[in-house]
């Protein structure tokens, strides 16, 4: 595949995750893009390109970090689980202190309620104990950063190594059940080549023909 021909500084942060690992070996593939890749531990990474690579260890809840990771990236894109409402608002923190704008921000489907259905119950009963209303949390508080973000909201996830979704917006019932982490890659990966798409939008992810009360693998 011919390589993209202008190069950006791409952040990733939580880079050991299994979709940002998709990500940074397309980009590493596909572009002359520099990453820096933020996680808590970088033993975890293994052998890195010294030439296109810069890892930053750090604690994704702490502005200071942060601010070592993001400071002059062109696109953050975040990866991030645990603290989410805290590392939410350390990102904010750290991108505007360095006057950094495009984020992409990974959170979950049903946030807004938005799930329709015995699925929308199946999801919320599987999800309770607050996790939902700590991402919703989380992305308000994305929605509210001024920053240019776009959300990505994924179905399930699952491992099949190909590329198949239909995407939903904000205020949509959403679709599907599931997901392959590689479709959300993708999804990921379009935005870091175009950077002006999907600015201020949150952005549900599914495999289409994947309608039902539950995904195949519950």
């Amino acid at each position: 595949m011919e390589k993209k021909t202008t190069t950006k500084n791409v952040t990733v942060l939580g880079a050991h995750g299994q979709i940002a690992r998709i990500v940074i070996e397309r980009l590493l593939a596909e572009t002359d893009d520099h990453l820096t890749l933020f996680l808590r531990d970088a033993a975890r990474l293994g052998n890195v390109d010294a030439a296109r690579e810069t890892v930053v260890e750090g604690d994704a809840t702490s502005t200071d970090d942060l601010a070592k990771a993001v400071r002059g990236a062109d696109i953050v894109y975040a990866n991030l689980a645990g603290k989410i409402e805290a590392e939410a608002d350390a990102v904010v923190a750290a991108m505007r202190a360095a006057g950094v704008k495009r984020l992409i921000w990974i959170s979950s489907l049903g946030i807004y309620d938005e799930v329709p259905g015995a699925f929308g119950a199946w999801n919320h009963k599987m999800l309770d104990g607050g996790y939902l209303q700590t991402y919703a949390r989380a992305a308000a508080t994305i929605e509210a950063s001024g920053l240019d973000y776009t959300i990505i909201r994924p179905a399930w996830l699952q491992d099949e190594p190909t590329v198949d979704y239909e995407t939903t917006q904000k205020g949509e019932p959403f679709k599907g059940t599931e997901v392959s982490r590689a479709s959300v890659a993708d999804v990921v990966v379009h935005l870091i080549n175009q950077p002006d798409r999907d600015i201020g939008h949150s952005v549900g992810v599914d495999k289409p023909g994947t309608d039902g009360d539950k995904p195949s693998f519950y």
